[in-house]
């Protein structure tokens, strides 16, 4: 990788902690656990579409282990990267079958709330908190088609703003 690549990479780990962060502070709760807004996740979508895969997982990973080890706890670590790693599985599957920004973003919204879902399932040892699901999948799909949609406008001005 080139410096200039590693900075901006730099950058957008970094906004993605901060979204991150600003996420913890935004009362998105709505009497669901675990509904959150995933603003985190724009610097992921836009990655995938502006550096690749590769950076994107690394990008993906670093968030999530650095936002858990400052404003979290190691069961924050533990469903997020669940979360991320089905979330992003999906997100590489739909952009290979060309879906398009949005069902890209959709996807990761969804699965992501899929895969926490399950490692709580997991835990608690109880099948009946999937009664959530539903609940989860709807908010994936929203958030998903927001991140998609500022994704998608971010896209159309970053070669203006990076100078490749």
């Amino acid at each position: 990788m080139n410096t200039r690549k590693n900075v901006i990479l730099a950058l957008l780990t970094t906004t993605a902690l901060m979204l991150s962060y600003i996420e913890s502070l935004i009362p998105f709760f709505l009497g669901v656990p675990g509904m959150k807004l995933g603003l985190a996740n724009l610097a992921v979508v836009f990655c995938i579409y502006q550096f690749g895969l590769k950076e994107a997982a690394l990008l993906n990973f670093m968030r999530i282990v650095l936002s858990g080890l400052l404003f979290g706890n190691m069961f924050s670590i533990l469903f997020s990267l669940s979360g991320a790693a089905v979330s992003f599985a999906a997100m590489v599957i739909c952009k290979k079958i060309r879906f398009s920004i949005y069902g890209v973003s959709i996807s990761g919204g969804v699965f992501h709330n899929i895969g926490q879902l399950l490692v709580a399932i997991f835990i608690v040892q109880n099948v009946s908190i999937s009664i959530y699901g539903p609940f989860l999948l709807i908010s994936g799909l929203i958030t998903g088609a927001f991140i998609g949609y500022i994704s998608k406008t971010l896209l159309k001005y970053s070669d203006r703003i990076l100078r490749k």
